[in-house]
């Protein structure tokens, strides 16, 4: 599943990767979800491009939540809601059985540009943790979904079964979220698709050899831990891995 993730890109640099122009609460650019490594249990703002509005970057609280709650009960429903996985990710198989995602699948489908996401590689019952990003460090998007709480939105990241390269890092659980490829991202946001097209969409293989994996500081899995820095970025290398890989 897909629980951190990375946002390094700066504004001017998001507008001209997606040609969308940037929307930020209150018009505050101090706004822009920029971070190293952010914890989805958190639930902070992360950056998303809805089908609504295809041309606009803005901003959703990162866990899905049902549109009958308002911006002030979310913090009461994300704790009811995290042993269920907080509505960070959506299987991408209960996509059109699920109560909360059966609805916003058809005409609250989303981008979720990240610069990368962190998995976890489990080896004699310790996790180590993988950063995935591209070889060219271009900001990447992620398939989700959203809706509307009040004047909040709130989104999760769609996940399906893993690929060949991904399927070896998350080697327990094997998913991973569900990578656009770059043709297909304005695609992803039409609202014509039915769903035989969005399945496609999602079942889609994105070029495994254009990513760029490593493994990182164990601190990222650590929430007492302040993760939030470059060098959660930075490799470091597990020797008791250099055989596996």
């Amino acid at each position: 599943m897909c629980f951190h993730i990375s946002q390094t890109k700066i504004g001017r640099a998001l507008q001209e990767r997606y040609e969308a122009r940037l929307q930020l609460p209150d018009g505050d650019p101090t706004a822009l979800p920029y971070f190293y490594h952010a914890i989805g249990f958190t639930h902070p703002q992360i950056l998303l491009i809805p089908q609504e509005e295809p041309s606009v970057i803005t901003t959703a609280a990162w866990g899905l939540a049902p549109s009958k709650e308002t911006p002030d009960t979310l913090g009461d429903y994300y704790k009811k809601a995290a042993q269920f996985g907080g509505g960070l990710n959506a299987q991408s198989e209960k996509l059109f059985s699920h109560f909360l995602y059966k609805q916003a699948a058809h005409s609250q489908r989303c981008l979720i540009p990240v610069s990368g996401f962190f998995e976890p590689h489990e080896y004699q019952q310790k996790k180590f943790p993988y950063f995935i990003t591209r070889n060219d460090r271009e900001s990447f998007a992620l398939a989700g979904l959203y809706t509307h709480v009040g004047t909040t939105l709130t989104c999760t990241i769609l996940t399906k079964p893993a690929g060949e390269r991904l399927a070896a890092i998350h080697n327990k659980k094997k998913r991973q979220p569900v990578l656009l490829n770059k043709v297909d991202e304005q695609n992803w946001l039409q609202d014509s698709l039915n769903e035989t097209d969005i399945r496609s969409l999602i079942n889609k293989t994105y070029a495994e050899d254009a990513l760029d994996t490593y493994t990182v500081t164990r601190s990222v899995f650590h929430p007492q831990q302040d993760s939030n820095t470059p060098e959660s970025l930075q490799e470091v290398v597990y020797p008791e891995l250099q055989q596996l890989f």
